[in-house]
Formats: structure tokens, sequence, C-alpha cells
């Protein structure tokens, strides 16, 4: 019976690590787990020792607000992991958290295989925690197909196992316009942050779009009156991210995850991304920008397509005014097709594996 022990720090992270769950216990029928993370870990059988919510604090203000409450996450895990004593420790994300722990781990569970599943973006930024991931973890598995080839450049291995998303997208059915108006679709993110910095701007650009419907998709884990307080008369809130999507003429996402998902629809989209000082950072961008990251863009539609795929408005650019201007070219006759393109590029390029079968083969000995 061996044990495994689950760190997510976010909403997406406690999906992908429920579906990963679920793809090692159909190898290891007697797997036990624990962890810290959310709702989905929880119905896939996991002993939470610790809410996401009470981890996911996003900014170095954030988290001086409540530090209090980090000291106690960071004491929760590593008393947790000294009770559990488990054979692999499943790392998702969440660097700052994850790399202190893997580290705590390699020193008093030196038996405790650890494993990177959805690793930092460190192509992208912070590239010199590479080699504190690497000599930390056991194994490494990337979720973007160009990642072994970033690690193999600084010696070290990174194995692709496929990208949740794809997963996820696996069995959907295909687009259906519902009958009616057409409609944009806002996704503001997984964060009450991102939500309350995003929605009124998406908001006020979308509405300057004639003849549309309004539909606002809500993240697992933030209530539906945070979303709410800014929606007008006629204005949907829905929890099925993947119908809005589907039934929407074009989107405006909040740059992540969700801006793959979108263009594995087909569905055109503009991302957006919000920072704080963003009329600084606007100022300055030209020099923060190469000092800072690793990468000309940001949208991971764009990353993995290593060009302009989709409209990115960040920072300074991030205005209801041109979000507008990218909606209205977004209504060309073309905008379909080039949005079909883009599906079927990153279809090629990310393949058709799926990401929690493969890493489970990779986790679970038999």
């Amino acid at each position: 019976m061996a044990k495994y022990f689950l760190i997510a720090g976010e909403a997406s992270g406690d999906t992908h690590a429920a579906r990963l769950m679920a793809s090692i216990r159909a190898r290891d029928p007697q797997a036990v787990f624990a962890g810290m993370g959310g709702d989905r870990m929880a119905e896939a059988g996991c002993h939470l020792y610790q809410d996401y919510r009470r981890m996911a604090f996003m900014g170095i203000a954030a988290v001086l607000h409540n530090l209090g409450q980090v000291r106690r996450n960071f004491r929760i895990a590593k008393q947790a992991l000294l009770t559990e004593q488990p054979d692999a420790l499943i790392l998702i994300d969440y660097p700052s958290f994850n790399l202190r722990i893997a580290a705590f781990a390699r020193q008093w569970l030196p038996k405790t295989k650890i494993y990177y599943y959805i690793p930092p973006k460190v192509w992208a930024w912070k590239r010199w925690r590479i080699h504190e991931i690497a000599r930390l973890s056991d194994e490494v598995l990337g979720i973007f197909p160009f990642e072994p080839d970033f690690y193999a450049r600084y010696g070290y291995r990174c194995t692709y196992v496929g990208h949740p998303t794809v997963e996820e997208m696996k069995g959907k059915k295909e687009r259906k316009q519902e009958s009616g108006r057409k409609a944009i679709a806002l996704l503001p993110g997984s964060r009450m942050s991102e939500v309350s910095h995003c929605l009124p701007v998406m908001l006020e650009a979308a509405r300057r779009m004639s003849g549309y419907r309004i539909v606002v998709t809500a993240a697992n884990g933030i209530d539906d009156e945070v979303y709410t307080r800014y929606l007008r008369d006629g204005e949907t809130l829905t929890r099925d991210t993947y119908a809005a999507i589907q039934n929407a003429v074009m989107a405006i996402v909040n740059s992540g995850t969700a801006t793959l998902e979108t263009a594995l629809t087909g569905c055109p989209q503009v991302a957006v991304y919000y920072l704080a000082c963003s009329r600084l950072i606007g100022l300055v961008r030209g020099i923060v920008q190469p000092l800072m990251f690793s990468i000309r863009y940001f949208t991971p539609v764009n990353i993995v397509l290593q060009r302009d795929a989709v409209h990115e408005l960040l920072a300074n650019d991030f205005t209801a005014d041109n979000i507008h201007a990218a909606l209205m070219d977004l209504e060309r006759e073309e905008a379909k097709a080039e949005s079909e393109k883009i599906r079927a590029e990153l279809e090629t390029l990310l393949g058709t594996q799926s990401a929690s079968e493969t890493a489970a083969k990779m986790i679970v000995k038999t």
C-alpha cells in the first residue's frame, strides 16, 4: 500500500491533482492520498491537511498581510509529511511554497520520492530556479512540449507528459452555437484579486459591443456574489466555463491556462492580464521585460506557438478601449478561420496523450 502526498495551491492545481489521483488509483487500487488542496482532491479521496483557499496568496503585499497564515501553512505541511511518511511527494506548480517543502522532504524524508508535476515556468522568468527544481526532484513532469529541451540545455532531465488542458478537452462536444443573440464569454480568472481587477474592465469593453449577450464564468471556490455585484440585468453568470466558451463567438480571457482551453474550442479571443503599477510598468516595459522575463510572449497560446496568435493586452495596455478594439477585430470574417488554424496547430504541438495517465505511469512503480 503506497502513500501519496500532493500539494496544490490554487483551483487549477486542485483539479489537475484530482485527475492525477484517479489515474494513480487506476494503477494502484490500494493507494492512500493525503495533502493540501481543495474540493476536487477531497472528492477524489484525499485527506486534506489544509485547503488551498488558505494558501493562495499572490504578490508580496498579500503574502506580507497573511504572513502568519503562510507560516502556519509551512508548519502544517511539514508536520503532515512527518506524520504520513509518504512514498511519493507530488508537487503541483506553486513554487514559492512547494520548493521549500521539497527541500524539507529531501532532508527529513530521504526515502520519499519527489515528483514535480506541472513545474514552475522557469523558461519564462526566474530561470535560476531550474537548478533547485532539478536538485530537489526525482522526476520533473512537464506539460509544455518544449520543456524537455529547455531542461536538457542545463544538463537536466524533464519528461513531457502532455498538457492537462488537452486531457480535459477530451470527450467534450464540438462547438454548437446556441440560438438567440451572439454571446461574448468573459473569463476573469481563478483568484478573487483577478476578478476584482479584471472583470470591471472586461465588462466595460464587452458592453460597447452592440447585439451581444454577455456571459461571465465563475471559478471554483469563489462565491457568486463576488461576480454578481458587477453585473447588470441580462448579463449571465455561469460555472460551466466550457459551455460558455463553446457557445460564444468571441471571448475575453485572463491570460493563463484558460486561453489554451478557449483556443482548443476554436473560439476567437483576446487575452488580458492585470499588473499592479501598470502605468509605471508601461513606461519602463522595454527595460523591465528583458531583465525579468526570458520570453517574448505571456499568453500560453502564444508561448506554445511562438507567435502573436492571439491579442495580448498586459499592464497599461489592459484598458477597455484596447479590449474593445480587439473585439471589433475579432468580428472580421477571417477571425474564425484564424482561430481554427490556431486550434489545429495547438492540437499538433500538444499531442493527444493524457497528462495524468502518463504522469501516473512514471509515479506508480509496478
